[in-house]
């Protein structure tokens, strides 16, 4: 690296950045032990050695293997397998008992590591950096999944009362999809409901297969792409769940339902009514619920990165992008039929996911005019639609021919400016070039 690389404008902004998710992190993991929780930093190193929770670890793992030669790969991968079949037999040896879905995983992060101290000892330059490079973006997946855990459980802890009987009211300019959808999922039986199911729970599944579509010449080019998939991802991971803290909403199976996954119920319940009978329109209040159940409805993350893997996913081979489209279509039926989010929550996901990707691109291919507005034009209608979800939605409720096509307007209008705006980022192509006259013969 030259010396004057670091007072690059480029070089600065990734070191400020680095600063601050470090100190992001710190304060998460002190404001997780103010409430008695286990903070991601912790629980990270807890599970090198301990049987780790359900996760991305060898999703991480795969990410990593992008900078690696296919030799490299195998020896990685054997060795992760080898690493946690050898740990899972000393458990047992000695009596431990671990459930099925934590036997492996271990394996994953110590090859990671492992990785990490060949680059700091063994590689030099580009190298180095490289590996350092896919090191990272494997170990971000996994600490990006410990930090979404752990500000779910600061939702429930820091917010006693929800918001859902605003949303709910607001979502009556939609016609309360929710309902709708729940009702129609009910009707179509065990199969397309197990479906969809897997297609929620396996979202980074997804991610990770885009991803690796996206990044699968950086072994070979030695460099990685620009802008891909995993940035926003955890961007939108990253970023999200502070509106959470702002709009804390816990969703209509729970608010107006049986509750889900063991939390919640009926006991929090305002009123079971979801999915079969509609709320009544009345004049919303803030609601007590537990301290348990995750305050992660307000936006929909489910939906953004949904969003943005279909957007990525445009520039693969057909079958991904198919693929992509399908994740979409069921990843919207699975939040509204399973009770997961209002309609409401899903326009706001969408916004946010097109924002930060513009934002994203922008970063990469460098900021015009073009994509200045498009960012703040999408953060305008961001905002916007939160302010009337809270203050005007016995408004919105009333008059559901103005405000529901007003709401589908709006976001179809971001999506429109977001195309637009990508197209003109995108290079133009370039002329073929005129073939050199050709000597005659003598």
């Amino acid at each position: 690296m030259k010396s004057g690389a670091w007072r690059q404008p480029r070089a600065i902004l990734w070191v400020t950045a680095g600063v601050a998710t470090l100190g992001f992190l710190i304060a998460l993991e002190i404001t997780a032990h103010h409430y008695g929780l286990p903070g991601p930093m912790a629980t990270q190193a807890k599970e090198v050695i301990l049987p780790p929770k359900p996760g991305p670890l060898y999703g991480g793992l795969a990410l990593m293997m992008v900078v690696l030669t296919w030799r490299q790969r195998f020896i990685a991968i054997g060795a992760a397998i080898g690493i946690d079949i050898v740990l899972a037999l000393v458990r047992w040896a000695a009596g431990v008992e671990v459930p099925e879905d934590r036997l492996f995983g271990n394996g994953a992060m110590w090859v990671m590591l492992g990785c990490a101290v060949i680059a700091l000892t063994r590689r030099t330059g580009n190298e180095r950096a490289l590996l350092l490079k896919g090191v990272g973006l494997g170990l971000l997946l996994v600490t990006g999944r410990k930090t979404g855990d752990t500000w779910l459980l600061i939702t429930s802890k820091a917010h006693p009362t929800v918001l859902d009987p605003y949303v709910a009211t607001a979502d009556h300019a939609l016609g309360n999809p929710s309902w709708l959808v729940g009702r129609a999922l009910d009707a179509a039986g065990p199969i397309p409901t197990q479906i969809v199911a897997v297609v929620y729970a396996q979202l980074a599944v997804a991610a990770v297969v885009v991803a690796l579509y996206q990044l699968r010449k950086v072994a070979a080019e030695r460099r990685f792409p620009g802008h891909h998939l995993v940035r926003t991802f955890l961007v939108i991971g990253l970023v999200g769940p502070a509106f959470y803290m702002i709009f804390p909403v816990v969703g209509p199976v729970f608010a107006y339902g049986p509750g889900a996954s063991g939390t919640g119920g009926p006991e929090w319940a305002l009123i079971n009514l979801w999915p079969h009978t509609l709320p009544s329109i009345s004049p919303p209040h803030p609601m007590p619920y537990d301290g348990i159940t995750p305050r992660n409805c307000m936006p929909s993350l489910h939906t953004a990165w949904a969003v943005a893997i279909f957007i990525h996913s445009r520039k693969g081979p057909r079958l991904l992008r198919y693929g992509g489209t399908f994740w979409l279509v069921a990843t919207l039926t699975a939040t509204l039929g399973f009770g997961y989010h209002y309609g409401v929550d899903l326009i706001a996901g969408v916004v946010f996911a097109l924002t930060i990707e513009a934002a994203l691109r922008s970063f990469d291919r460098g900021w015009n005019r073009s994509a200045v507005q498009m960012v703040a034009y999408g953060t305008t209608v961001f905002a916007a639609l939160l302010v009337c979800y809270r203050y005007l939605p016995m408004e919105m409720a009333t008059h559901p021919w103005v405000s529901g096509p007003l709401l589908l307007l709006a976001m179809a209008s971001v999506i429109h400016v977001y195309i637009r705006t990508t197209r003109l980022w995108e290079p133009a192509t370039a002329p073929a070039p005129r073939p050199e006259p050709q000597p005659e013969p003598v």
